[in-house]
């Protein structure tokens, strides 16, 4: 009777915690072999393809996003939006990670315009992180991020500010793409996407793909780098 109770408490923990992801519509499809998946603001120039829904929490981000790639691919997509709930009366609802929508489009590599020159440092899913950037100490809370415009030349050193904790120096040649960084993620199971979610790992710091550093900016909240 009591593995019998064991074995339900598992299962129940186990469902509490999925997170599923469905191609719910699907308008048009594209031929593409672009390997990256990028959120974009503007879509004017986006051709739209459909919608992705990610249902239930999951702290498991890096295989969220997996799974969200994939559906991607299916149909084309190279670059997505977040579509917002709305309110009965129109107005949008603030973002909810257990439940959130995801636009999705084929966009020409001429006509996408990133963001360069910035460092993005996240913090894990589930506790603060204090960390340092040039002697310059910040604390990053749970599923959150912060933006560090850089220099092209100078270094930086990014420390875990732990006894036995890690160092990093990053030295940034040109503007030309943006550096991304999870601190003490607590699991990171790449690739399985297919895009290198997982570049580098030294101790607690991780460099992320630029992809998955997407993804994350869009279901992390950022805060001012105070």
């Amino acid at each position: 009777m009591k593995k019998t109770l064991i074995i339900a408490f598992v299962f129940l923990v186990q469902v509490i915690n999925a997170q599923n992801v469905y191609l719910t519509k699907v308008e048009k499809t594209h031929e593409n072999t672009d390997r990256f998946l990028y959120k974009i603001n503007e879509v004017k120039d986006a051709e739209y393809l459909g919608e992705i829904e990610v249902q239930g929490f999951s702290k498991y981000d890096d295989e969220v996003f997996a799974l969200v790639y994939k559906k991607a691919k299916e149909i084309g997509a190279n670059t997505y939006s977040l579509k917002p709930f709305e309110n009965i009366d129109g107005t949008k609802q603030d973002f909810n990670p257990s439940n959130y929508r995801l636009s999705l489009y084929f966009l020409p590599d001429a006509k996408l315009s990133e963001q360069t020159g910035l460092m993005y440092i996240f913090a894990s899913s589930d506790k603060n992180q204090k960390i340092a950037v040039n002697n310059k100490d910040y604390i990053i809370s749970p599923r959150s991020y912060i933006v560090l415009k850089t220099v092209p030349g100078e270094i930086y050193t990014v420390s875990t500010k732990k006894l036995l904790g890690s160092t990093i120096k990053i030295q940034p040649k040109d503007n030309n793409s943006n550096q991304y960084f999870q601190i003490s993620a607590a699991k990171i199971k790449s690739d399985n996407t297919g895009t290198g979610g997982l570049n580098l790992k030294s101790g607690d710091i991780i460099g992320l793909e630029s992809s998955y550093g997407y993804f994350l900016s869009t279901i992390y909240q950022q805060q001012k780098a105070e």
